[in-house]
């Protein structure tokens, strides 16, 4: 469960990318607490930055950056706690 609290002291709160994600993480807990599954917050998250990285980016960079999601997410890099499969 996604949470917008830091409580590891090296983490630079002032960096713009770790104030993004904390905007983002406040959302979702907002989200779940009105009720909404965690799934439904997942892909309308996935939805709004693709569809913003391509309006950027274009498609095609953003087609070879999705590409390469299936085997960063296969080596753990999105993997928070284990799972034994």
């Amino acid at each position: 469960m996604p949470t917008a609290e830091w409580t590891d002291p090296s983490i630079d709160t002032s960096d713009d990318t770790v104030r993004a994600l904390q905007l983002i993480l406040t959302a979702w807990d907002e989200g779940e607490e009105s009720g909404v599954a965690p799934e439904l917050m997942a892909y309308a998250a996935i939805f709004a930055a693709m569809t913003d990285l391509v309006t950027l980016f274009g498609e095609d960079a953003v087609a070879k950056m999705a590409g390469s999601l299936e085997q960063r997410v296969k080596l753990g890099e999105f993997t928070l706690r284990q799972s034994r499969h």
